[in-house]
């Protein structure tokens, strides 16, 4: 193992565990030190997080943002908008904060209330501020290759991390070897599949409707799962030694009334045959707000020269 395994802890089975708690704390690290470089030359990076609606989840998955980016020495702002807020009163919105020069990150918090185009709203962010990476243009330069100019979108973007270092610490290259992302949302897996494409794996784009998907599986040396559907991918799917990162995060009721988190692999079954695997909870989901921050800066970095 190299210096690089801090991340990875031992299971009991064959597989190490990929914690990602431990991965975000170095991102989080790495963006302050940034932060700070950016402070010393008079540019303190600006988000600005809009919620429109009350919809608890959002709600809170917002103020961990806004906190982060205080905690961090931002510009923090957050708009909360109500739920009748109208499409032009939400595009007013943006257009101020694209002019907005203390601004560098704008982040629409989704799902939007019923009756809210969000393609549209989405569309009047300048993709230059576009935190989330979800903006046609973002999409478009990591299609076609440009990835150092694009902002990518934070799931997809903390999995490459997970992956890359994973293999480094386990000695091996990310170049010439065989990936799977079996899901094809526009958030996930095809920025997933163009990410690992500009790292020179060989890629395979999967889903629920694969003919042999297991067959399809088991050739892989990486395995990226982000399907929607709890446990679908089984153990004796995984080819022995393959790093797995788990993106699903699945609700599954329990006898006694409550819920369960799981993925969209059948953690317990992986561990005995993958050389590393990402829990659910506690796997790619806590690099999410970090890499949001990261993205942040990266914009106030380019809008400064």
């Amino acid at each position: 193992m190299s210096e690089t395994s801090d991340f990875l802890r031992p299971s009991g089975a064959k597989a190490l565990i990929i914690d990602g708690k431990i991965a975000a704390a170095s991102i989080v690290e790495e963006t302050r030190a940034k932060a700070q470089a950016l402070l010393a030359r008079g540019v303190k990076p600006g988000l600005a997080v809009v919620l429109v609606g009350d919809d608890p989840a959002s709600g809170v998955y917002v103020r961990s943002k806004s906190r982060m980016a205080a905690s961090l020495g931002f510009h923090s702002v957050q708009h909360d908008l109500p739920g009748a807020t109208s499409q032009a009163d939400l595009h007013a919105l943006l257009d101020r904060l694209n002019a907005d020069p203390a601004i560098h990150g704008v982040l629409l918090q989704l799902p939007l209330p019923r009756g809210l185009d969000a393609a549209a709203a989405i569309e009047r962010i300048d993709p230059r501020k576009d935190v989330d990476g979800i903006h046609p243009v973002n999409a478009g330069l990591l299609a076609t290759g440009a990835v150092d100019r694009a902002l990518i979108p934070c799931t997809p973007f903390g999995s490459m991390g997970l992956i890359e270092r994973t293999s480094a610490a386990l000695g091996r290259k990310v170049e010439g070897a065989d990936a799977i992302v079996i899901g094809r949302s526009n958030l996930m897996g095809k920025p997933m599949a163009q990410l690992l494409l500009a790292a020179n794996a060989t890629v395979t784009m999967a889903h629920s409707r694969t003919r042999d998907l297991a067959g399809v599986v088991r050739r892989a040396d990486i395995v990226v799962a982000a399907v929607g559907q709890p446990e679908m991918v089984r153990g004796d799917w995984i080819r022995e030694g393959a790093i797995v990162i788990d993106v699903g995060i699945n609700r599954v009721p329990t006898p006694d009334g409550k819920y369960r988190l799981t993925g969209d692999v059948a953690y317990e079954e992986a561990l005995t045959r993958a050389a590393a695997i990402t829990p659910v909870p506690g796997g790619v989901g806590q690099m999410t707000v970090p890499l949001l921050m990261a993205n942040t800066v990266e914009a106030a970095r380019r809008a400064n020269g």
